[in-house]
């Protein structure tokens, strides 16, 4: 068995490539973990989307926490931030996610927090590894009143939605927003939030039956939300994924706000504002062209990372930065939050147009997007692994970035949740990206295509 942890948790097909036992002996593992040095018994929550394998995997899980003696809380359907907020409000250990995020629905995923609320780091979840698949040490096992308990909170959603109203600025009076929550975890809070805001709001695909998770709707399928924008003149629309860590946006004529342009929107508001930690904002490599441009335009400093909120997340809390992300949506505000939060950027956005008193367009236009196309390339077992070493591959590479001549940028990654190599290319010109993505991929298909 390969490397368990992705970029973001354990993830696969429920069922066959994340089964009831891997999900229990990865609870057993990480309780052991993730609660060695505590001193009481152990207290673990988990939270879920609205999947229908979330309840198979969470009986799993609980299992194997109870098993080595913690005792666990079920928050049931809850965004991924509020596991994350609520560990440390309710004084946990550690806790757990079970969500495949933007993923069909079919997928699912264990994604653990510390008792701090963070993700965990690579040398946790390494360690985590060598337990389950390396036999490093033995989780115990705990008969009698040692056992871990189960129990069920009734007051999780009110709680985060709570704290979300809490980190508000401004009523949304005056405004229309329409609201896409995925048919995902959103479905259970953003009602709630975005009615108490005040704001008029048209709520859409909050109707999950366990399989239309993500179905043609949320952050990965906008269309619907940009029609319904258009059709029904709201100011805004806002988009979520299944477990509501993610969030886009679209202005008032469709256009889509995507995460460069929404850490873009933020980051110059809050250097404005003098409240942006030495001016700099923090992303990926995936980051589009014109975030770059826009930060040397605004004397906006940038620290980059590899793909992943975690690293995001890293560099943020060993600068003190306060704002970064992912183009997918991803957003952190490390003042305010441990992970990325769909629906707290969704309110720091609203009430960066509502201070404005622009038009969603106008305050987008801060930022200019450079075309980019994204290749993905579904790869065989070995083939994110033989990625790196990989002549012809780089030869490609190389021989793409000749043709932009310093005007563009290309990037050939594997993907940290899927069977998938994604090739990126951004430039002016549609038509040569378009091409010089399409050779690459050829090439990658050629090498080590599914």
């Amino acid at each position: 068995m390969g490397r368990l942890f992705g970029t973001d948790g354990v993830r696969g097909v429920a069922g066959t490539e994340l089964d009831c036992a891997l999900a229990m002996n990865l609870g057993r593992a990480a309780a052991m973990v993730l609660t060695e040095a505590v001193q009481h018994r152990p207290r673990i929550l988990i939270g879920t989307d609205t999947r229908v394998s979330a309840d198979m995997l969470e009986s799993a899980l609980a299992a194997g926490f109870c098993s080595v003696g913690a005792d666990v809380v079920l928050l049931g359907v809850v965004p991924t931030p509020a596991v994350a907020y609520l560990v440390q409000q309710y004084g946990a250990d550690a806790g757990a996610v079970i969500s495949a995020s933007h993923n069909p629905m079919e997928y699912n995923g264990i994604k653990l927090f510390n008792g701090e609320g963070y993700k965990l780091s690579d040398a946790l979840e390494e360690k985590i590894e060598a337990i389950l698949l390396d036999g490093a040490a033995k989780p115990p096992v705990k008969t009698g009143n040692d056992i871990g308990r189960l129990s069920r909170s009734k007051e999780a959603v009110g709680d985060y939605v709570r704290h979300l109203l809490g980190l508000a600025e401004t009523d949304f009076s005056g405004l229309r927003i329409a609201v896409d929550c995925a048919n995902g975890a959103a479905s259970v809070t953003a009602p709630l939030l975005f009615a108490a805001l005040g704001a008029e709001c048209d709520i859409l695909s909050a109707n999950p039956d366990g399989t239309n998770i993500n179905d043609h709707c949320g952050s990965t399928h906008l269309e619907q939300l940009r029609g319904f924008v258009v059709e029904n003149r709201c100011d805004l629309g806002v988009a979520f994924d299944g477990d509501a860590d993610r969030c886009l946006a679209v202005d008032e004529t469709g256009a889509v706000i995507d995460g460069d342009k929404l850490i873009a929107i933020f980051a110059n508001d809050m250097k404005l504002r003098g409240i942006l930690p030495e001016n700099t904002a923090v992303v990926t490599v995936l980051s589009n062209l014109g975030f770059f441009r826009f930060a040397e335009t605004n004397g906006i400093h940038v620290q980059t990372t590899k793909v992943g909120d975690r690293y995001v997340l890293e560099a943020m809390r060993q600068n003190g930065y306060a704002v970064g992300g992912e183009q997918s949506g991803h957003i952190i505000f490390l003042h305010d939050a441990t992970t990325g939060d769909g629906e707290l950027t969704a309110v720091r956005l609203i009430s960066a147009l509502k201070s404005a008193g622009c038009r969603a367009s106008e305050l987008a236009s801060v930022m200019q997007t450079y075309p980019q196309v994204m290749v993905n390339v579904r790869v065989c077992s070995e083939g994110k692994t033989r990625l790196p070493g990989d002549t012809a591959i780089c030869a490609a590479v190389k021989q793409a970035e000749e043709m932009l001549a310093g005007d563009g940028r290309v990037l050939v990654r594997a993907s940290g949740t899927e069977p998938l190599i994604r090739v990126m290319v951004e430039g002016k010109d549609i038509t040569t990206i378009e091409k010089l993505a399409g050779g690459i991929a050829d090439v990658v298909k050629t090498r080590m295509g599914a």
